[in-house]
């Protein structure tokens, strides 16, 4: 038996309130191996509640919520102890939604466009169970950056702390939206160095993924705004 066949689905919370689509979504994971739907949202409040009930390894969490919005539903179960470990895949639409960086910093470990395929959308579960930050440069690297400087003319300010020079380093180049391959290739680093440093930085920074830690490198002024 293989180490796929034996490990438990990544169990998936559905948060989205067009009963259609949330019907879509609950068919195509429920045929894929390795994945299984844990329960239906068709409101923030209810994605919150559930979330605290099912224990989902994912939530996909649609923005645009009623009652109350992905956004602060992310807040609530990102900061809720009791959902320690649940991650949260926000979807979006680029032309639209003006939520991408607080999002980022409610807690949210990614983001996945609704134009995305069924391909895309099962790699991306997957990505973000396994613990990474879904941070494909192409695309949300352009949304941060977007959003980090024509929404927010006043940062927050982010203190680093005691630092050293390289892990500052990494965390630019992973607030710009590189892998860490490219972060070892830059740095003339072997990856599992960069895997060191990138664990550091999670807890110096006390940033429950990735995605955070990208969200640290703009308000601590690392990437500068243009």
């Amino acid at each position: 038996m293989s180490d796929d066949a034996a490990a438990p689905p990544i169990r998936v919370l559905l948060a989205e309130d067009q009963l259609l689509v949330s019907d879509s979504l609950k068919v195509l994971i429920d045929v894929t191996p390795g994945l299984i739907t844990v329960g239906e949202a068709g409101t923030g409040a209810e994605a919150v509640r559930l979330a605290r009930l099912r224990r989902p390894d994912v939530v996909l969490m649609d923005v645009r919520m009623p009652d109350l919005d992905g956004i602060e539903a992310t807040r609530r179960i990102c900061a809720d102890p009791a959902g320690a470990g649940i991650r949260v895949l926000i979807l979006t639409t680029f032309d639209q939604d003006e939520y991408v960086y607080a999002s980022l910093r409610a807690g949210a470990s990614g983001f996945l466009l609704k134009s995305a395929s069924a391909t895309d959308l099962l790699a991306a579960i997957r990505v973000v169970a396994s613990g990474e930050a879904l941070l494909a440069p192409t695309v949300t690297r352009r949304l941060i950056a977007a959003f980090v400087r024509d929404s927010h003319p006043a940062p927050v300010t982010r203190d680093l702390g005691d630092l050293t020079r390289r892990e500052r380093e990494v965390l630019t180049l992973v607030g710009r939206g590189m892998s860490n391959s490219d972060i070892a290739g830059h740095l003339h680093l072997t990856v599992g160095t960069v895997k060191t440093h990138i664990g550091r930085l999670l807890a110096k920074l006390q940033a429950r993924d990735r995605a955070q830690l990208v969200v640290a490198a703009y308000e601590s002024g690392l990437i500068p705004r243009q």
